[in-house]
């Protein structure tokens, strides 16, 4: 297997007895040693301005009280000295006690105006002033001069503007004078978040830091023309793409760490076009834990994983039937489903209408595409496919002209304990957008299938094989494109062993394996969407069309490349056994079928399922099918028999 390339990271780690963050392997200095530097010389020169500051407010807050400003005689002919020299005096110790043994500002470590070392500044202040304030009700009790009672309260915020003040000025003095001349390698930093301002600030204060921020880049809108760290915000796409053409920058950095791994592919699709790399930052929890700064993409795992496969599509016949179309898609709100929205998108069909039982996964998509989050509109379409009157209604209002169908249950091992929810969406949910496809001439239909389907075992198999030979049906039936397109795991899509191996590993494990020796097809859902519109767009009435996905590859390959990714080479990898209806192996294609490969494109082949007519559905039949089937090992067979119609056999 190959090696992964480690990207370039940034370990942070507190130092908390010294106050100081460092970087791993910096020899610079860093912003933030700068602004947590505590020297005696500074803590005393810190202490002094804060007592000058209480002199000058104590002053101030007399000359207010007797009204010195708008009295022409001198300031010691209306203030008693000896008043004036007590307070001041009594303010200075105040807030030198408290400041010490209080609330620690002096002999604490804290950044220079920080919330922290602003808030204790504050309260030193605000307590002095209290206990003078109490002070000036006893002091003729005492036989001391008298201290009038606004005097205190009016030099306790004179006194606080002044020592915060001083305090933001030593910190802009420090960042001016630690910003370095911008030199390396020009990046894009997507996120103006509080993750996006710890990349800038490393980038723009290490001094051996190799890389340019040139522009920040943010979805929102209300950031647009203002600045990040000095750094222009841009928010959409159509400036960034200006950025990457003027910059020369062939590398952007994520900094949004809940972004879904869906839009994370699609962007770093996106910008695979415009030969950009793009990387990811995790959170910024998990970089003082020492986690790895920025993560393998899943193109670059595929990478080791699989090899690299280019497949080559001629998007001008993508365009052809999708340009200016009124294109609908089922299940919208899944991973397949949202990927082909986006990608649907790029051709610019005269509607694009998203359905989804979900309202929540059909808003993300959405906000994927338009960066709207509303949902009354008529791209949205909020229904499930089991309801077939509704469909049927649903169909006969937005007249689609193309149909990618890729609603489906798809979990093996919950299907296995419940096949009749297998039955309800899988199969009869796929004979309701059928039946409405057919109702309003779709002239394109695709239905999303799986590798399962093949020599099917499983309730997950059995269901969408029973989809397959229903598409074939109608695509006889009508004459028209309805094709099924087959292929094996998308990489990262929910439910693949990616979002999971990455929890297993993150927590610090065990990595969960069936069987090391499990054997699996992968691809990237940007290229298994790309493949299935292109099968709509060359395949015929019936057909099954079947993806080229490469060679198997083995789980524990998978769980060993995830591991080196993360560089966490402590996390155990456990076997815990084939679960019910699982493979060791899977296939693409059963024992008898043909496949004949596509002149259009290397990576499609065509193949063909027998049609099956929805009058001879029965569930009865079908479940009895299924258990008969799904022990078809233990009675010494090494595939499944095909399912076979009711007008064959007394089972199908």
């Amino acid at each position: 297997m190959a090696q992964l390339k480690p990207h370039a990271h940034v370990v942070m780690r507190k130092a908390a007895q010294r106050g100081t963050m460092v970087t791993e392997g910096d020899s610079g200095t860093m912003l933030v040693n700068r602004l947590y530097e505590r020297k005696p010389w500074w803590l005393i020169a810190q202490a002094l301005i804060d007592s000058s500051a209480w002199l000058l407010a104590v002053l101030f807050a007399y000359m207010l009280r007797y009204s010195v400003l708008l009295s022409n005689g001198s300031v010691f002919d209306i203030i008693h000295p000896a008043s004036l020299t007590m307070t001041a005096t009594l303010a200075v110790v105040l807030h030198l006690v408290i400041g010490l043994a209080g609330v620690k500002i002096y002999n604490g470590v804290y950044s220079y105006g920080s919330f922290d070392e602003s808030w204790r500044a504050g309260a030193a202040a605000l307590s002095a002033g209290a206990a003078l304030t109490a002070f000036s009700f006893v002091d003729e009790l005492l036989g001391l001069p008298h201290m009038p009672h606004s005097v205190p309260a009016i030099a306790a915020a004179f006194s606080l503007i002044m020592m915060a003040g001083a305090r933001m000025a030593k910190r802009v003095y420090t960042e001016r004078g630690a910003v370095r001349e911008l030199t390396g390698e020009p990046v894009i930093v997507y996120g103006a978040g509080f993750i996006g301002g710890m990349v800038m600030d490393s980038m723009l204060h290490d001094e051996d830091a190799k890389l340019r921020p040139v522009a920040v880049f943010d979805d929102d809108q209300l950031k647009a023309g203002t600045k990040f760290h000095g750094i222009s915000v841009i928010t959409t796409y159509r400036e960034l793409e200006q950025v990457i053409r003027e910059s020369g920058t062939r590398k952007i950095l994520v900094t949004i760490s809940d972004m879904s791994e869906d839009y994370f592919e699609s962007f770093c699709n996106r910008m695979r076009k415009l030969k950009v790399e793009v990387q990811r930052i995790s959170s910024a929890n998990a970089r003082l834990m020492g986690e790895r700064l920025i993560t393998a993409s899943d193109n670059d795992l595929m990478r080791v994983i699989r090899g690299e496969i280019n497949y080559d599509i001629d998007r001008d016949i993508l365009r052809s039937y999708l340009h200016g179309k009124r294109v609908l898609v089922t299940g919208a709100g899944g991973s397949i489903g949202s990927e082909l929205c986006r990608q649907i998108s790029e051709f610019e069909p005269e509607t694009l209408m998203m359905l989804d039982h979900d309202e929540t996964l059909l808003m993300e998509t959405k906000v994927s595409i338009t960066h709207e989050s509303s949902l009354d509109d008529d791209r949205i379409i909020l229904a499930d496919i089991r309801e077939g009157d509704n469909l049927l209604e649903i169909f006969r209002d937005r007249r689609p002209e193309v149909v990618f169908h890729a609603a489906a249950l798809k979990h093996v091992s919950a299907l296995e304990a419940y096949p009749q929810e297998a039955w309800k969406t899988n199969s009869l949910g796929t004979l309701n957008v059928l039946r409405a496809a057919e109702a309003v001439g779709v002239k394109t239909f695709v239905n999303v299938s799986t590798d399962k389907a093949a020599d099917p075992k499983t309730a997950l198999g059995q269901s969408k094989r029973v989809a397959e030979r229903l598409t074939a049906y109608f695509g006889e039936k009508t004459g028209n494109t309805y094709v099924s397109v087959r292929f094996g795991n998308v990489f990262g899509s929910r439910g693949s062993i990616k979002p999971l191996f990455t929890k297993q590993i993150l927590s610090g494990g065990p990595i969960t394996l069936t069987d090391k020796r499990a054997t699996r097809y992968f691809m990237l859902i940007t290229d298994a969407c790309l493949l299935v519109m292109l099968a709509g767009a060359i395949g015929r009435p019936g057909e099954v069309m079947v993806l080229d996905m490469g060679q198997p590859v083995k789980i524990l390959d998978v769980a060993k490349a995830m591991r080196q990714a993360y560089e966490r080479y402590d996390v155990e990898i456990k076997e815990i056994g084939l679960r019910k209806g699982e493979k060791l192996d899977e296939a693409l294609f059963g024992g008898t079928e043909k496949l004949v490969p596509s002149e259009e494109n290397r990576y499609i082949s065509r193949s063909s399922a027998p049609a099956l007519d929805p009058d001879e559905l029965d569930y009865e039949l079908w479940i009895q099918n299924y258990r008969e089937h799904s022990g078809y090992e233990r009675h010494g067979l090494e595939r499944a028999p095909d399912p076979r119609t009711l007008a064959d056999a007394q089972t199908f």
